[in-house]
């Protein structure tokens, strides 16, 4: 068995352990620098490491400061993992989950999340105890809420492609009753608001440093999956639409994160194609749209996040497994 995945309780393991050996050398070749101006942001003597292995399909990664663990989904199996700094140890934190995916803290710091099997965003309380925060628009049910942001203002918002009720994987199979689309939980009043509706499956999202830029992956894009970007008005109002990056080939974004520097890091990798081990891991794109580095996994990598002491440890769940590498940058809050 691969050392990490012993980190994993036997019970635990459902998929198949991903072997990974680590670079033994600095600077991580895995790390590969495409414009010299991420060189500032990667840290020389810094390797990518491989922290839990055994999942089916990992997904929707939060950090928990206060408590200093990790917080990240394994839809097919209906749980929600916990893995822990200080011993290293991955253990269930619920199950079952409704088949959870994408997660994100509130103001209040607690855990807020789009569960595909129950069609809904939660908050899990204090007590543990769970909050149905969004279910239905306009009296229909949502399709299968995926990725999920809490704006500064308290602000809720999340997509809501099909996924989820597509098949038995990630949910259970059913009939759309609304369009995919992203939606805002208003902060004052809970009241739902559709924001776009315009985007074939929108997936990630995520704000620029001063939230006054809306980032959207659109992963069913045509004939490349893109990345758009939206002015963020008062009240959430969005304007401005317009084209961050394009994939441009057989490469497919899903959950995206951004620094304090504006540079915005993208779950990718591709189902098809050539050079597929070329394409797995996390791009990285400056605030302007431009290539600037690649980090190389041996799996596709579906969403990420900054966490750690310093906000400067990116954390990866990547089909199979969790990855986590130090970085010269912190995530934006």
């Amino acid at each position: 068995m691969n050392p990490s995945s012993s980190r994993l309780p036997v019970a635990a393991l459902e998929g198949p352990g991903v072997p990974f050996t680590p670079s033994a050398r600095y600077p991580d070749p895995a790390v590969e620098v495409i414009d010299e101006s991420f060189l500032k942001l990667r840290l020389y003597s810094a390797h990518v490491e491989q922290l839990a292995t055994g999942l089916r399909w990992a997904e929707g990664p939060v950090w928990f400061g206060d408590g200093r663990y990790l917080l990240f989904s394994d839809i097919p199996n209906n749980r929600i993992l916990r893995w822990d700094e200080t011993t290293g140890l991955t253990s269930v934190y619920r199950c079952p989950s409704n088949n959870a995916n994408g997660h994100a803290r509130d103001r209040q710091g607690r855990l807020i999340g789009c569960e595909h099997l129950t069609r809904r965003v939660t908050r899990t309380e204090y007590d543990g105890s769970i909050t149905v925060l969004a279910d239905r628009w306009q009296g229909k049910r949502l399709n299968s809420p995926n990725d999920i942001v809490c704006a500064r203002d308290g602000g809720i918002w999340f997509t809501d492609p099909l996924f989820g009720i597509a098949g038995h994987w990630e949910g259970e199979p059913a009939q759309s009753e609304t369009p995919w689309a992203v939606y805002r939980i208003d902060p004052r009043s809970s009241a739902l608001q559709r924001v776009i509706d315009d985007l074939a499956a929108p997936n990630g999202l995520a704000f620029s440093p001063d939230e006054k830029i809306l980032y959207v992956v659109e992963s069913r894009g045509v004939p490349h999956r893109k990345i758009w970007a939206y002015a963020v008005g008062a009240d959430g109002a969005l304007s401005g639409k317009r084209l961050f990056v394009d994939a441009n080939g057989p490469g497919a974004y899903d959950g995206i994160k951004v620094d304090i520097t504006g540079h915005v890091w993208c779950g990718f990798g591709s189902s098809s194609g050539a050079d597929l081990d070329k394409l797995d891991g996390v791009r990285i794109y400056g605030a302007d749209g431009r290539d600037v580095a690649h980090i190389h996994l041996p799996e596709r990598c579906a969403n990420l996040c900054f966490g750690g002491a310093r906000n400067n440890r990116l954390f990866m769940a990547a089909s199979h497994s969790l990855y986590a590498l130090y970085v010269n940058t912190a995530g934006a809050v």
